[in-house]
């Protein structure tokens, strides 16, 4: 990808606690060197699932390799070892996961998620990384409920060397979205990333602020946002799937940011993010610095999970 250079290595050992820890591990320990059985092929769902890659999944790959089993083609624990990450890979398509960059003017990045997903600091890590590209950024603080969310884009600004756009706490959301694209627009800045409130994705009147500012800044540059990131917090699991689908119905997702992939996430979640909302996951985070941002691979993220 243009934007971020994929290292392995990197992705490898971001991944180290989610792989060693989560039920790939068990799988790992399960079947490489053993011989297959019916009862080890029913084992295979149930550690599936577990990693949260989604039961019908789960339910898919364990008939395949359950037939595979009865024809002879899959003999050996370590052949379906093989033959799923085989199969992860195939299930994520050829598809444009880059940022999509405006011909002309602005290129507005919308950023939203829950409180706690890590939006704040998976800004800083795609800001850096427009940054690194010699683009100029912009940054609006439209999270106004919380004094701490502000500041903490004020720090990540201070470092990065970009400006940011604030208001008054507990005003207008869309007003300072308003107030951002206007300067950029002025400024000439190449990038406008809008934070938005951490807001609950069971919470109506707040989804509809998050649309408010979409159509805000959709009004002063034309074609904005171009591009809308959720960051979904990857040890939620499958409660990352609901707020991926109200926050779309809110606000036109064209990707995901899938967080804290190097805690304790099980990394089975992008598997069900890519069958349930065929939703393109386009970066990953392995770190807590700027710098640990990885452009979502399919291969290198297979292998980085399934390594020995």
């Amino acid at each position: 990808m243009g934007l971020f250079k994929s290292v392995f290595t990197k992705i490898k050992d971001g991944l180290s606690k989610t792989r060693e820890a989560g039920p790939t591990a068990q799988l790992r320990n399960i079947l490489v060197g053993k011989a297959l059985s019916a009862e080890l092929i029913r084992e295979i769902e149930k550690l599936l699932i577990q990693a949260d890659v989604g039961v019908k999944t789960a339910i898919e790959l364990r008939k395949d390799i359950q037939a595979g089993w009865e024809r002879s083609e899959i003999t050996t624990g370590t052949d379906a070892w093989e033959f799923l990450k085989s199969q992860l890979i195939a299930y994520f398509p050829d598809e444009d996961r880059q940022i999509h960059f405006a011909e002309s003017g602005p290129t507005v990045i919308l950023v939203a998620g829950i409180n706690g997903a890590g939006k704040t600091t998976s800004i800083a890590k795609i800001t850096k990384s427009l940054r690194d590209e010699g683009k100029t950024v912009l940054l609006a603080a439209c999270d106004t409920f919380r004094a701490a969310a502000v500041e903490q884009l004020e720090i990540w600004s201070d470092r990065l060397g970009v400006e940011v756009v604030k208001g008054k706490q507990g005003g207008d959301p869309a007003a300072v979205a308003f107030d951002a694209a206007d300067a950029a627009v002025a400024r000439g800045v190449d990038c406008l990333v809008i934070d938005t409130a951490g807001r609950l994705h069971t919470q109506e009147h707040l989804m509809r602020q998050l649309t408010k500012i979409k159509n805000v800044v959709g009004k002063k540059i034309p074609g904005a946002p171009h591009e809308t990131i959720l960051v979904i917090d990857a040890t939620t699991g499958q409660n990352g799937i609901n707020q991926a689908k109200i926050f779309t119905q809110a606000s036109d997702v064209s990707g995901i940011f899938l967080s804290k992939l190097d805690g304790s996430a099980r990394g089975g979640i992008v598997i069900a993010i890519r069958e349930e909302l065929n939703l393109p996951v386009k970066f990953i985070g392995v770190g807590e610095t700027p710098d640990d941002v990885q452009p979502f691979d399919p291969p290198s993220f297979v292998e980085a999970m399934f390594v020995e």
